[in-house]
């Protein structure tokens, strides 16, 4: 048997939103997720799946594994300048004592914005590449939420990008790139990256058509014709960087030019897919009017703007206001994040009853802070919800009733992915009427086998969810919906 081929595993991950009134350190990666050389769990978390697939391919591709630190923060504001150097350059110091290597494989985001870099993953790859020279095949993961900057393409050999959203395909992706990778280093395939600025920026949900198909569509030519892989890139709004848009990509084997034309035809077809792509979004006035002439059970609610997932404190009040308002009961809404009200609730403890103030406190967007008689009716230490395969931490957590209508407040950002959210801290979501969920879509694929109708309702405020609008002074490509034919008539 040939020697073994050395491959380091690294992974830096987090999704900056530039306008959040939210500031990300070296804690908020603690929080969340931050592995050790070594101590990468068993389950993978969104950006790192390509450790324990890698781990579980080793042998039968006769590779030695060699890891470097994983880390993940909730998404955010910007990334303190001195946690994002400490992250790259310990990384680089851990890839650097591993030399030589023939494999690199990266977990990324690709919507990371540090105080003094707007493309944190370009400045990773390049340093990568610097360090490993021009053979060693560089390989990465990102999330179709991201920026696509040419420093990033010239660097990687290959990348691949979820497909689906909600993201349920992160393992797949990150075993797709595994295979291609092994496949290269075998001489058996020579990747070459096309790619197609599409000039939009826009919601893209997999949930639904018209992009429910196109995914399937690009799923189906993979494998064909040279083509090796197909990915999308959504874009992030809420990024206020050059690169801000979606784009395809395609990477062939040693086909250039039928890659260029493929990610042009495709790209193409997907800006003319701008404009019908999102669900209908509600007041949530319409969408609790909606929901009391329902007979579902439950029926699911989404606050999509208050979604930590998009960078934002995820602290609003303003629906919990309007079920208040209209004395919505058999309800649970998950979650408001209120460290000081979950620790408040702890030391009252289980039973208390109490007067809290609790949320709205990060921005002048999340409505006010409510004053509230409350029951705590469960604490816990370290709760946490699944998405997928992954353990998603909320801290500690706190399930507390207020006029009828269940809230759980945790202590460590996150937005809703699964029911378990409510099970796990002892509310049952199937025999609720109402199941509020912050987030914008990542709740739909899990929330969907229990619930037969799902609304999305829009608070404007807390995201920079118009784009047209935006202020983006990074921003200088013409892009729809800012322009409305940046591609020329």
């Amino acid at each position: 048997m040939p020697n073994p081929k050395r491959v380091f595993l690294g992974s830096i991950a987090t999704e900056t939103n530039t306008f959040s009134p939210l500031r990300t350190d070296l804690q908020d990666f603690k929080d969340s997720f931050y592995a050790p050389p070594g101590q990468h769990p068993k389950t993978p978390t969104l950006c790192s799946a390509i450790y324990p697939v890698a781990r579980a391919r080793a042998a039968d591709l006769n590779w030695q594994i060699v890891e470097g630190t994983a880390s993940w923060a909730e998404p955010g504001g910007i990334v303190n300048q001195h946690t994002w150097e400490f992250l790259r350059d310990q990384l680089l110091a851990e890839l650097r004592a591993a030399m030589p290597v023939d494999i690199v494989l990266l977990g990324l985001h690709g919507a990371m914005v540090s105080q003094e870099c707007l493309d944190c993953e370009g400045e990773l790859l390049k340093s990568v590449r610097e360090i490993v020279g021009a053979t060693t095949i560089i390989g990465a993961t990102f999330d179709p939420h991201s920026h696509l900057s040419q420093l990033r393409t010239d660097s990687a050999n290959l990348i691949t990008v979820f497909k689906e959203f909600p993201h349920t395909d992160f393992v797949e992706v990150a075993e797709n790139l595994v295979e291609l990778v092994h496949r290269t280093t075998l001489g058996e395939i020579r990747p070459v990256i096309s790619t197609f600025d599409c000039k939009m920026i826009e919601v893209l949900p997999t949930s639904r058509e018209p992009m429910r198909s196109f995914v399937d569509k690009i799923k189906a030519r993979e494998g064909r014709d040279s083509v090796l892989s197909v990915s999308v890139i959504h874009g992030f709004m809420a990024g206020d960087v050059p690169d801000l848009g979606a784009r395809l990509i395609v990477i062939t084997d040693n086909d250039k030019q039928h890659g260029d034309l493929l990610a042009s035809e495709l790209g193409q077809e997907l800006f003319g897919m701008r404009g019908k792509t999102r669900p209908e979004f509600l007041t949530p006035s319409a969408a609790f009017d909606k929901a009391e002439k329902s007979d579902a059970v439950p029926i699911v609610i989404a606050d999509v703007w208050d979604n930590p997932g998009g960078g934002v404190p995820g602290d609003s009040t303003t629906v919990l206001r309007e079920m208040l308002r209209r004395k919505v009961k058999n309800a649970a809404l998950a979650t408001i994040w209120d460290p000081i009200a979950v620790r408040t609730c702890f030391s009252a403890g289980e039973g208390a009853v109490f007067r809290l103030r609790f949320g709205a406190k990060m921005s002048a967007f999340a409505g006010e802070p409510l004053d509230a008689d409350v029951t705590v009716k469960r604490a816990v230490r370290d709760a946490v919800q699944s998405f997928g395969q992954s353990v998603v931490p909320l801290g500690d957590a706190v399930w507390i009733e207020i006029e009828g209508i269940d809230v759980i407040l945790n202590s460590v950002r996150s937005q809703v992915f699964n029911p378990d959210v409510f099970s796990n801290l002892g509310i049952d979501p199937t025999h609720k009427k109402i199941l509020v969920v912050k987030s914008t879509n990542h709740f739909h694929d899990a929330f969907s086998r229990i619930s037969n109708e799902i609304l999305y309702a829009a608070v404007d405020g807390p995201y920079p969810n118009r784009p047209e609008t935006n202020v983006y002074r990074n921003l200088t490509r013409e892009i729809w919906p800012r322009v409305e034919t940046p591609h020329g008539d």
